[in-house]
């Protein structure tokens, strides 16, 4: 005795609902040979849907046994039940269940997307389906472009897409007028003439008297088993589909690629939900690369105005600490102090430093500058440049010359009119007439320095001798050696200081200690705010999974669909991560530009007030952290659709 293609031996199906059993099939015994073509026909109610559903590996019998050429279906997985289905079965609905984003071409050919066979040999045997089905000149059109009957062909060409060794057609001309239900049974039928095991489910017994066998259900149980066509049955078509198989790699790759496709393509039908699930994953990264723009240009500025004052620069002013109500009344501060620091092998220079405030005059302009005495070393331990002209030397120092340098709110203030150099110029300082002999740099910051008033520099001894008659500074600044220890060079200096003063009438002003103060703080304003940025970012990641999560609720149907034409649990879950991927990367693309535009405006509008400086390493991490959201939380909807029951699945439209 041969082996039937289909075989069922007691096989019930019953479900719980509530308390209660419900006995939908009750120990069926059914053979259905290669090459017949079975009607099974009932009322609604009767079984004969469930009994199809196990027929096509959908669902499985509670008890009893399902054998397909032998293999007992209860042994297989779930992937094996899906490759069962994808290379032996094809299935005709009544609603057709295509995908309402594809064309005919790509609805017809999804089986072989998940057999793996090639995209061009795939395309080749769709379009060769259609064509040969009456859609010649239909390929490319959507089902909503297509009318009842047409639909029907395109469910047809799916079937047979890689093979269809068995068919199973549940109510195939339910939805068609009698003219199309016509011209799909004559197509059924002929399909059977080449050999192809068709099952036809239908309560019209009109339908079932096309078939060579009409088996009739009622209340789970067979009721009756007629053969109403005794001709030889054709040969049936060889088991399997035929086609090459393909390495590993290849295979990965395509799947890949299709499933990117896929993704696309629902991406695409579903515009709305898609910019809804980016909208947290744009501002998220957009907060994320905007704060650490603006963290970065924030510690760039103020590294770069400190770096002004030198990271090894100590500053030494009067009194006993920055709390000493009696430091303006203390003249123990003089320029020997300075000579005697300038000495020592752990200082690299030494500026004394007094300032007052003084009227200039240039011809027919006048202001009331603020005037700084310095020391020939002044610009090099303030780390300062000139824009034009040169420094004090040692000589203009001790001679007390009338030589000055002013600043560029001077330059543009007494010469911008007339564009001449301020080189060489005689200004009146006071009384006194002073010869210009450079032009400090535009962004001169310094302590003490306001960019709102006009700044002139002397020689120190001018300016004691000459402008404010006077034998004590008000300060001097000291930068110490690169290769010195900066604290045990504070040390030392105190040290010197109290052995020539006696008492400590002095304070020391470490602009090291305030730089790192300064970095401690502004990395610590920086990580804060880039966590509040996190936390956002974190929030728009819940959405994504809320919104993915609806994804599959809204996509049940096609997800059955899908299982039902042959796709793993793996091509699911595949699907719906690589979805979850690429919003979150196009999200995080959005949010990239848009925080480097937006970045890039507040600069123009700040200037250098408050710069964005851009974190290339915080932009890759911005990627790598949208790709990981999507990893993450599109991982727990996409195991809920692989896990979904396809015969559930099916039923939910």
């Amino acid at each position: 005795m041969t082996t039937p293609l289909i075989e069922l031996q007691g096989v019930s199906r019953s479900y719980c609902q509530g308390d209660t059993t419900v006995n939908v099939l009750n120990d069926i015994h059914l053979r259905i040979e290669p090459g017949e073509m079975v009607a099974i026909i009932g009322a609604s109610g009767s079984g004969k849907s469930t009994l199809m559903n196990i027929l096509g590996c959908l669902d499985r019998p509670s008890s009893g046994e399902y054998r397909i050429r032998g293999r007992d279906v209860a042994q297989l997985s779930p992937d094996a039940l899906a490759a069962l289905r994808r290379e032996h079965i094809g299935f005709i609905f009544q609603r057709y269940h295509l995908m309402p984003e594809l064309s005919a071409v790509g609805n017809a050919e999804i089986p072989a997307v998940y057999a793996n066979r090639p995209r061009q040999e795939r395309r080749r045997r769709a379009a060769e389906l259609l064509d040969r089905l009456g859609l010649a000149g239909k390929h490319h059109h959507r089902p909503a472009q297509l009318s009842g009957g047409q639909q029907q062909r395109v469910s047809i060409a799916r079937a047979l897409m890689n093979g269809g060794e068995i068919i199973l057609a549940d109510e195939p001309t339910g939805a068609l007028d009698s003219s199309s239900g016509k011209d799909v049974l004559a197509i059924l039928t002929e399909l059977n003439r080449q050999g192809h095991t068709l099952v036809i489910v239908t309560h019209d017994m009109a339908v079932a008297r096309h078939a060579r066998r009409i088996i009739e259900i009622h209340d789970g149980r067979i009721v009756a088993d007629t053969r109403t066509d005794h001709t030889p049955l054709a040969p049936p078509l060889p088991p399997g589909a035929a086609h090459p198989r393909r390495g590993r790699g290849a295979q990965l790759v395509d799947r890949v690629r299709e499933s990117l496709h896929m993704a696309l393509k629902a991406m695409n039908a579903h515009r709305m939900r898609t910019l809804l699930t980016m909208a947290g994953i744009v501002f998220g990264i957009a907060a994320v690369v905007t704060v650490v723009g603006l963290g970065e240009g924030a510690r760039e500025q103020t590294l770069r105005r400190i770096n002004f004052l030198g990271s090894n620069v100590i500053s030494i002013y009067p009194g006993k600490d920055f709390f000493d109500e009696f430091a303006g009344s203390i003249r123990t501060l003089v320029p020997a102090d300075a000579a005697a620091l300038a000495r020592q092998g752990y200082v690299d220079s030494v500026s004394p430093e007094l300032g007052t405030s003084a009227p200039l005059r240039y011809r027919n302009k006048a202001a009331n500058v603020d005037v700084i005495g310095v020391g020939e070393s002044y610009f090099r331990v303030r780390g300062l440049a000139l824009a034009e002209g040169r420094p004090f030397t040692q000589q203009q120092v001790a001679q007390a010359t009338t030589d000055a340098i002013i600043d560029d709110n001077a330059r543009r203030t007494l010469f911008a009119a007339t564009g001449q150099s301020p080189l060489g110029q005689i200004l009146l300082l006071n009384t006194m007439a002073v010869r210009v002999i450079g032009v400090m740099a535009a962004d001169t910051n310094v302590t003490g320095y306001r960019s709102d008033r006009i700044h002139i520099w002397l020689p120190y001894t001018t300016a004691l001798h000459r402008l404010m008659g006077q034998q004590h500074v008000n300060g001097i600044v000291v930068r110490t050696r690169a290769d010195i220890d900066n604290a045990a060079a504070e040390r030392a200096i105190e040290q010197l200081m109290l052995q020539r003063h006696g008492v400590k009438d002095f304070m020391l002003f470490n602009d090291g200690k305030i730089r790192r103060s300064v970095m401690k703080t502004s990395m610590t304003f920086s990580v804060l705010i880039a966590m509040v940025a996190m936390i956002a970012l974190f929030i728009g990641s819940l959405g994504v999974m809320n919104i993915m999560l609806v994804s599959v609720t809204e996509r049940t149907h096609e997800i059955g669909v899908r299982m039902a034409v042959g796709a793993r649990r793996g091509d699911i879950m595949q699907q719906f991560l690589i979805e979850a991927v690429l919003v979150c990367l196009t999200g995080g693309v959005i949010g990239v530009l848009l925080a480097l535009s937006g970045g890039a405006l507040f600069s123009a509008l700040a200037g250098d007030i408050f710069p964005m400086v851009t974190s290339w390493p915080a932009v890759s991490g911005a990627f790598l952290c949208a790709c990981a959201i999507g990893m993450v939380f599109g991982y727990w909807p996409a195991r809920n659709a692989a896990r979904l029951n396809p015969v559930e699945a099916l039923s939910s439209e």
